[in-house]
């Protein structure tokens, strides 16, 4: 499989599509763009789809419990993806908006609530469910706080260090005026 590898004098270093805003990396330094703009716009839109039928399916399969597959199965399954692709859309709207931890907590709160309800449809106890759908939430929402927080980190020390090495770098408290004697 051929990969892009950078040469010297090509600008590198940063994710495509980069801006130079807060979070954006560094300006005039991209990855080439190995994909077009209608490929990231089919994956943005398709995979949440093809995610949902995907649930709605196996919803549909829980709820059957093994039996023969009939029209309300699959309306039920149906109606299954289309709830799921709906609130995911709506939370991918709203999350981007929210600090890490609200945006984690959502996200987590997905998953957790997506998981309960197709093991709800198993006829287990309700406890059962209810204890899986937060041990499920709490992995995601911890894992995406530790992965928002370490990237955030990482992204500041890239910025001190740009502004470190930068020639018109000062120390803190010093100005262009200030007079040494």
């Amino acid at each position: 499989m051929a990969h892009a590898v950078p040469t010297p004098g090509t600008p590198t270093g940063t994710r495509t599509g980069t801006g130079g805003g807060p979070g954006r990396g560094t300006p005039g330094r991209t990855t080439p763009d190995v994909l077009g703009r209608k490929t990231h716009l089919l994956v943005k839109w398709g995979m949440p789809v093809a995610t949902a039928l995907v649930y709605g399916y196996w919803v549909a399969s829980v709820r059957r419990h093994g039996g023969p597959i009939t029209g309300t199965n699959l309306l039920f399954g149906f109606m299954s993806a289309l709830a799921f692709a709906i609130l995911y859309f709506v939370i991918r709207s709203v999350a981007r908006r929210l600090p890490p931890e609200p945006h984690a907590a959502l996200w987590g709160a997905f998953a957790g609530s997506a998981l309960g309800f197709i093991y709800s449809g198993s006829g287990v106890a309700m406890f059962t469910c209810v204890l899986a759908s937060l041990l499920l939430a709490g992995a995601v929402t911890g894992s995406l706080v530790y992965h928002y927080y370490t990237h955030q980190d990482a992204e500041e020390a890239r910025a001190a260090h740009l502004a470190a090495s930068s020639p018109t770098a000062r120390p803190a408290g010093t100005s262009r005026t200030a007079r040494t004697t």
